[in-house]
């Protein structure tokens, strides 16, 4: 394995013993098709694979014309007019293909930043060099020949990864400025990598962040599923507060944090992060879920955080969900428990003395109401704006990114609650997750998936083994 540092672009030539691609993970670009021209993958996956993490999907350059991509794949299709790109099907994935001729376009928005041709550059550097000039990120930056075995590093994003540090191509303002979804994406690469952000890029990122109001809702909600749908929800809420971007993006749950004393640089848990870290022990880059599920769990929060509930009425309630609506066995599965909940969440009142099942299952069916007011609430301009009304020195923000074909999904999880049972629902068996119909968002296996982890939440494991020592 081979890299190529180039600032000078001089040859400078190095192992690197962290790349490793094995044949199945590069299978994917049929690159052996198109291999009398030169193929590069390029990007995060590039990024994940120097270390040894999964890409959530593969990017790929090449200098064929996207009419040659298309003669060479039976199931592809050009998308996009202004930067056209090739979407190839693979079983059932899409990678995407692009064109170095197609990508050139670009170069001449980026070509005023103080940039120039490095010393030493043949032909295909400069081609090369000019395209990794219009990613956002260093560590996007790099190219890798998947036949000669080497990266091509020209934005010294190798060094910032060493020194785990995400920075931008171009001076951070103008970045956000052109693109201001660069500020999500960093953030979710924070996230899910663990690194820091550079002093001026983290400068940037606070300063501009009103710029997001600015973009189109969905690619909004596309931006935030891709930071809580893939393992990594946790650390993206924390970046998102510490950032100041909470309030502006998910106002209802930067009200929660404030009303529980949660500082910018916290290290402290509350419940609503002990959620979304229940969500991320279940999921993966290559495992992700429908955003369905965490716009839920958000909704269901929201409504204990207003009202908290005795932990046997959150037991019934999650026990129900997964149910299809079953009640009366949701209360019997549920009075069962002997194992302590969470004391610590401020959303959990002192057990108490809900004796009869009726009362049981009033408490289960107000809370399903009081979890679709929330969510009503979520999609509402003005709840939205009012949420921070407290906290004058607050961005003002009503954005509502949840469309109504999310807001309708979501609210049939809650639906069988406060309806009854419904008819022919078979709830999932077993405790294994089925991945594939969690990305697709299929009812059961949403409903099965919140269960778990609110039960896991609230009734955490490593607490039950703690009482029993």
């Amino acid at each position: 394995m081979l890299v190529r540092r180039s600032s000078s672009v001089a040859a400078v030539v190095s192992p690197v013993e962290s790349l490793s691609i094995s044949k199945q993970e590069i299978k994917h670009s049929k690159t052996s098709s198109v291999k009398r021209y030169e193929v590069y993958l390029v990007g995060g996956c590039v990024r994940d694979l120097i270390l040894k993490r999964i890409p959530k999907d593969f990017d790929i350059i090449t200098s064929a014309e996207l009419k040659e991509v298309l003669r060479t794949f039976s199931r592809c299709e050009v998308v996009g007019r202004r930067f056209p790109i090739c979407h190839v099907h693979v079983d059932d994935t899409i990678i995407e293909v692009s064109s170095f001729s197609t990508c050139g376009r670009k170069y001449v928005r980026n070509s005023n930043f103080g940039f120039r041709k490095p010393h030493g550059c043949n032909e295909d550097d400069f081609i090369r060099w000019r395209n990794c000039l219009q990613r956002d990120f260093t560590i996007n930056g790099l190219m890798f020949d998947p036949f000669a075995k080497v990266v091509y590093d020209y934005l010294g994003g190798l060094e910032d990864m060493k020194k785990a540090k995400v920075r931008t191509v171009i001076p951070a303002s103008t970045s956000f400025e052109d693109d201001c979804a660069r500020i999500l994406r960093g953030m979710r690469i924070a996230a899910r990598l663990g690194f820091h952000f550079s002093r001026e890029t983290a400068r940037s990122m606070k300063e501009l962040s009103s710029l997001l109001l600015r973009l189109d809702r969905g690619r909004i909600l596309m931006e935030l599923n891709y930071m809580l749908a893939y393992g990594s929800a946790e650390a993206s809420l924390r970046l998102l507060w510490k950032f100041g971007l909470l309030e502006i993006l998910l106002p209802l749950q930067a009200a929660y944090f404030v009303s529980q004393g949660f500082r910018r640089r916290d290290t402290r848990s509350n419940m609503l992060v002990s959620l979304f870290s229940s969500l991320d022990r279940l999921l993966a880059p290559d495992r992700p879920c429908h955003s369905s599920l965490w716009v839920c769990l958000l909704a269901f929060h929201k409504a204990l955080a207003d009202h908290p509930r005795d932990p046997l009425v959150v037991a019934a309630f999650s026990i129900a969900v997964h149910c299809g609506g079953s009640l009366s066995e949701a209360v019997n599965i549920a009075r069962r428990i002997s194992e302590p909940h969470d004391a610590s969440f401020n959303e959990l009142l002192e057990p108490g003395s809900i004796d009869s099942d009726a009362t049981l299952i009033g408490e289960v069916i107000d809370l399903a109401a009081s979890a679709k007011d929330a969510l009503d609430k979520m999609t509402d301009e003005h709840s939205v704006s009012q949420a921070m009304r407290a906290y004058p020195q607050a961005p003002y923000s009503d954005l509502v990114f949840i469309s109504l074909a999310l807001h309708e999904k979501v609210g049939m999880i809650f639906h069988c609650v406060r309806k009854g049972k419904e008819k022919g629902f078979v709830p999932k068996g077993g405790s294994k997750i089925d991945y594939e119909s969690l990305a697709l968002g299929r009812l059961s296996e949403v409903r099965h998936v919140f269960a778990r982890i609110v039960f896991d939440t609230v009734y955490p494991l490593q607490l039950n083994k703690e009482t029993t020592l």
